[in-house]
């Protein structure tokens, strides 16, 4: 009798280990609980969403690249092809998440369907399930796809191209588990049709409808996308316009399972060159209180889908307070955190995350992020 209850027990327990991964679902997960969970992210930035333009090609927006593969398309703004063991790498420095954002434009045909090429797609699922092994999470989205079929379509019809692209997406990856997670789109939602104007109740409208059709599209897929953690995305993931009362977060069939997107939490002021001075300092706080008073105290968790991971000599004020690029990501990453967010550091080939060498460049910024991340991890 106790072998029969130990052998039931050890089943239960290997099953909750593995709902994350393979194909199953914790009814009781949370967004919020999934946002703790995520610890610090990485982005595989200037990857699977590189592109070279074409706009002449109305329904990719993308030319076509060497040989016509995905890695033609995975490598031309300098990636090298991803590996299992980058992602390896990655798991091993402390990183909980993926962010992977993807061009879904490219082999595309231009026909009008916007129908994703199968190669594309199987090489970005081939991806997913390289951090899937490692039991990350992994953040899939569309990126600058969406500010292609902005630009250069009417509302009507980005809105049904959007769909059908999130259809597929959803459809594919229908049977994963609850560490895959679907991020709308990129920096985009807010940008009119080129050569239109729309007044700014319009264009919250229109961001909110794009969000809305992705929520819809998704749950509507159904398997485990009935369930699954989405996270909306921002007015241009801006924080000021997207805590602004007009930005509503979609109506979802079930509850709990919306995050909200968002970058760079001391966006203006880096930008301003302005890093290290107590001006940085109190603008990345009212950023933070901004995200808090909209969406933490109404349970919504905030994804801060890019974070500068690598603070330049050329943003730092003169004679600042804090002059180092680790002090600086410490701070930032310590403020999210402490607020409750998801910090994903913005990462491009070779620039803080080594894919070749499968390690964080500098020892100073492993050091963040393992006391971040186990800091994070401590919560739970």
């Amino acid at each position: 009798m106790r072998r029969a209850a130990l052998l039931c027990m050890t089943a239960a327990l290997s099953a909750a280990l593995l709902c994350g991964c393979s194909g199953g679902m914790r009814a009781d997960l949370t967004a919020t609980q999934a946002a703790k969970e995520m610890g610090v992210g990485i982005d595989l930035g200037n990857t699977m969403e590189a592109f070279w333009q074409d706009e002449n090609d109305l329904t990719a927006g993308a030319a076509t690249i060497g040989d016509d593969t995905p890695q033609d398309y995975e490598k031309c703004w300098g990636a090298v092809v991803t590996t299992q063991e980058c992602i390896d790498g990655i798991a091993a420095a402390g990183f909980r998440c993926v962010r992977l954002p993807v061009y879904w434009g490219n082999m595309m045909e231009d026909d009008g369907k916007y129908d994703i090429d199968p190669a594309y797609m199987a090489r970005v699922q081939e991806i997913v399930d390289y951090c899937l092994k490692d039991d990350l999470y992994v953040i899939l989205n569309v990126h600058h796809y969406d500010e292609f079929l902005i630009k250069h379509h009417t509302k009507d019809e980005t809105l049904a191209a959007a769909a059908h692209v999130w259809a597929q997406i959803a459809d594919r990856f229908k049977s994963y588990g609850d560490r895959l997670v679907f991020e709308g789109y990129n920096e985009a939602l807010g940008t009119p049709q080129e050569g239109t104007t729309m007044t700014e109740d319009e264009t919250y409208a229109y961001v909110n409808e794009m969000d809305q059709v992705f929520v819809d599209t998704v749950r509507a897929s159904g398997g485990n996308n009935a369930k699954r953690i989405l996270i909306a995305s921002g007015y241009w993931t801006n924080i000021d316009l997207t805590t602004d009362e007009r930005f509503q977060m979609p109506q979802d069939t079930v509850p709990d399972k919306l995050m909200v997107s968002v970058h760079y939490i001391d966006n203006a002021v880096y930008w301003q060159n302005m890093v290290g001075g107590k001006r940085w300092i109190d603008y990345t706080t009212e950023q933070c209180e901004l995200l808090r008073e909209r969406f933490t105290d109404a349970g919504i968790p905030v994804f801060v889908g890019e974070c500068t991971s690598i603070y330049t000599d050329d943003h730092f004020i003169q004679h600042p307070d804090y002059d180092d690029s680790s002090e600086c990501l410490q701070i930032v990453l310590d403020m999210a955190a402490d607020y409750g967010f998801v910090p994903v550091l913005w990462d491009v080939n070779d620039n803080f995350y080594s894919r070749t060498d499968y390690k964080i460049k500098s020892e100073s910024d492993q050091a963040v992020i393992t006391e971040v991340a186990d800091r994070i991890a401590s919560r739970q």
